[in-house]
């Protein structure tokens, strides 16, 4: 076993105790932020011990069930050894909010392991080579890639360019109109493929959005294989590529004007959009709320006021609880 997948082993288990401080915290970060190959060695570990506690689990309710059957006889060392391994793999397991924090109230430690990456509400644009920009918006998480031209899909590929991994989130690229350079953006077993073209990718949860603003891209997944043009959209995951549609760009790119737009879209869809964009975490605690459709458009910077006009609109009832958090439910009649 190398030092750093014992330090990984030893933050995990330091993570999930309950004696975990602040300056643990930041000294986690710390050591994560030294380079992806402590982030991942530390979620490689975190893996290993969750995959442990079920089983661990089992061995403690087995021997509980046989410990009540034979008291008063003692409880075997042998037995309080495998009960002090099942306290390690559930403490481990706890560190699993480390790497998905519940509500997405704070970073992840995959996060910190891309190549990029943006906080909650950030944005940022990166100039890649041969001239093609990528504007990442919020909660985005983006690995480069090395490819040759072999691996390239689509008609023109000249063996050059720019090619990226997105893990999460949402972006904009645009290729250079000047260039003969070739994008090529891959997401959830997808590949997105642009030369002279400007696109928005977004990729939540394995689910895969791609939308053509200027000029021609192609998408393929497995065999199937789609050209967009200007003003079309088709979303992928598991099942495969989905149809073609024709779309509104203006509210697809609207967050590149800080602005978030909804045209008859769920209550329910605009909070989990909002909620990327937000510090702390709206919740719709009514399915009937939740159904109510929004006509709207919201200002990034302004989202707190969303909760606000939710009620003032809708009559919903508002909790608000420590860290940001705000329950939106169905008001009394």
């Amino acid at each position: 076993m190398t030092t750093l997948q014992r330090e990984a082993q030893a933050w995990v288990v330091r993570l999930g105790s309950h004696q975990a401080t602040e300056d643990d915290a930041r000294a986690f970060k710390r050591w994560c932020a030294q380079s992806r190959l402590h982030a991942q060695a530390f979620t490689r570990a975190r893996e290993v011990w969750q995959a442990m506690a079920p089983a661990a689990l089992r061995v403690q309710q087995q021997e509980e069930r046989v410990a009540r059957q034979r008291l008063p006889v003692p409880v075997p060392s042998r037995v309080a050894g495998r009960r002090a391994l099942l306290g390690g793999a559930a403490a481990a397991a706890v560190a699993y909010l480390a790497v998905s924090p519940p509500l997405g109230l704070w970073t992840s430690v995959a996060e910190w392991g891309a190549d990029y990456h943006t906080a909650t509400g950030e944005q940022r644009e990166v100039a890649l080579g041969d001239g093609a920009v990528l504007q990442m918006n919020t909660q985005t998480r983006i690995n480069m890639q090395r490819t040759g031209s072999a691996d390239r899909v689509g008609s023109g590929g000249a063996g050059k360019g720019d090619a990226f991994e997105l893990l999460a989130g949402e972006a904009e690229v645009l290729a250079d109109a000047a260039g003969a350079a070739q994008v090529q953006v891959s997401a959830a077993g997808g590949t997105v493929s642009a030369l002279r073209a400007r696109f928005n990718i977004r990729n939540l949860d394995g689910e895969v959005c791609v939308t053509c603003l200027a000029g021609h891209v192609e998408v393929a997944r497995g065999a199937q294989r789609t050209q967009l043009d200007a003003g079309s959209q088709l979303r992928y995951g598991t099942a495969g590529l989905g149809p073609v549609a024709a779309v509104d760009t203006g509210i697809v790119s609207a967050w590149r004007r800080r602005q978030l737009v909804f045209n008859q879209v769920p209550l329910a869809e605009v909070v989990a959009e909002v909620n990327r964009y937000r510090h702390g975490r709206l919740v719709i605690t009514s399915e009937a709320l939740g159904r109510s459709k929004v006509q709207a458009s919201f200002s990034i910077d302004r989202l707190d006021d969303v909760a606000f006009l939710v009620r003032d609109v809708y009559g919903a009832e508002l909790t608000e609880l420590p860290g940001g958090i705000v329950l939106l439910g169905r008001g009394r009649a």
